[in-house]
Order: structure tokens, then sequence, then C-alpha cells
């Protein structure tokens, strides 16, 4: 019960609610659209450990040919001398749906991809706590999750970040010409193994390059990254 007020929470969040009254309407829609995803997700996931090759031109992961561009991917790893590639998705099935509600109903469109949205979240938080109890043995901890597309990490390693996981194979994900996830509701991650003195302190909103134009920042809201 706690995690399905969790969910509708982060729905409404993502609708742009901030505190004002729910049309009962529109509450009992989420409600629904909450029970109808649960019906869709095929949640699969898939991560791998890799040791973290620091250059004077860029970090590399080790056995690979992977490359990590962007200053902010090399802050985000400072700390680290291994780190995990993750990905995750809920399937095909949710990206159908949504498909067809923007055909007929453009609001139920917005609810579930909201939904769809937070669920997806929800299921990566679940399966980084899952990596992080594997380490416990080992006085390590994870840093956040940091996504292709996030500051200057370029989103056009999404395809070797794919091929590096080998996740069309294990889990059906692929991505577009244009990178963009395929399913769409899937996520892509590096998260560093750090010692657990050195647990990172909270991003701030100030350091993200879309903060002029989130529609969070603006709120006075956080998106959760």
């Amino acid at each position: 019960m706690e995690i399905r007020f969790k969910i509708k929470d982060e729905i409404l969040r993502y609708l742009g609610y901030r505190g004002q009254t729910i049309d009962v309407v529109i509450d009992r829609m989420i409600d629904d659209t909450i029970e109808e995803i649960k019906c869709l997700i095929k949640e699969r996931y898939v991560y791998k450990t890799f040791n973290i090759c620091k250059e004077e031109d860029g970090f590399y992961l080790k056995e690979t040919d992977f490359y990590l561009p962007g200053e902010d991917i090399k802050d985000h790893l400072k700390n680290s001398d291994t780190c995990i590639l993750m990905s995750a998705t809920l399937g095909h099935d949710v990206d159908t749906k949504i498909r067809y509600y923007e055909k007929i109903d453009m609001t139920k469109a917005l609810i579930f991809d909201a939904a769809a949205t937070a669920f997806i979240e929800e299921f990566c938080d679940r399966v980084c706590k899952e990596i992080e109890y594997s380490l416990k043995d080992t006085n390590k901890v994870l840093t956040s999750r940091y996504s292709p597309g996030y500051g200057d990490f370029s989103i056009g390693v999404q395809q070797e970040f794919l091929s590096v996981l080998g996740c069309q194979k294990s889990i059906g994900l692929t991505a577009s010409s244009n990178s963009i996830l395929i399913p769409r509701k899937s996520v892509t991650a590096i998260l560093g193994v750090i010692e657990k003195h050195e647990k990172e302190k909270s991003r701030s909103c100030n350091d993200c390059n879309k903060y002029s134009t989130c529609a969070f920042s603006i709120g006075g809201e956080v998106c959760g990254y």
C-alpha cells in the first residue's frame, strides 16, 4: 500500500500537481491507470560490473572499447575504480498502450505516460537496492544513477551502452538511430562503486544543465535524479 501511495504521488508530480485539489474524475482515472499498468508491466533488467581505466583523455571501461565522454561522468566516477552499467525496462506492452490512448483519449495517455515513468523509476530504485545489497560485505556503496543524456554525458553513447550489456538479447532493449530507447519506458544508467565513507552528497539542481528550463525546478520541485 505504501508503494502505491508513493507511485500515485509521483504520478501527480509528473503531471504538474503542486498541492492542488485533485478532480474526482482525474483521481479515479489515476487509480484505474495504476491497476491497468500493473497488469501490463514485464519488468526486466541486466547489469554488469566493469573496472574503470582513467586516462588523461577520458575514462574507459576496461576490456571494452567503451569510452565515457564528457566531464560530468568523470566527476561522477572520480572516487570509483569500478562501476556498474545497468539497464531496465517495463516492456513493449506499456508503450503499445500509451500509443493506443494517444489515439482515443489524450488525458488518459498523459496519465498513463506519467504512471509508466513513475513505475520505471521505482523499478530502477529496487534494482539499485538489490545491487547495493550484494556489496554489503565489501564496505562499498553505490553512487546515484547517471544516465546518457545527463549533463554533457552524450545520449549518443546509448547504442554502445546497450551493446556492452547485451541488452537486445537479454531484455529486448534497443535504441533508435536517434538514441531513443525502445521500449521507451526503459532506463540505462551508470553507478559508481565507492567506499562507504565517500558516500556522495545529494546532487544540486543548480548543477544540472537543464535547470533553467526544467518544469520541476521552476515549480520549486526536483525531478528525483
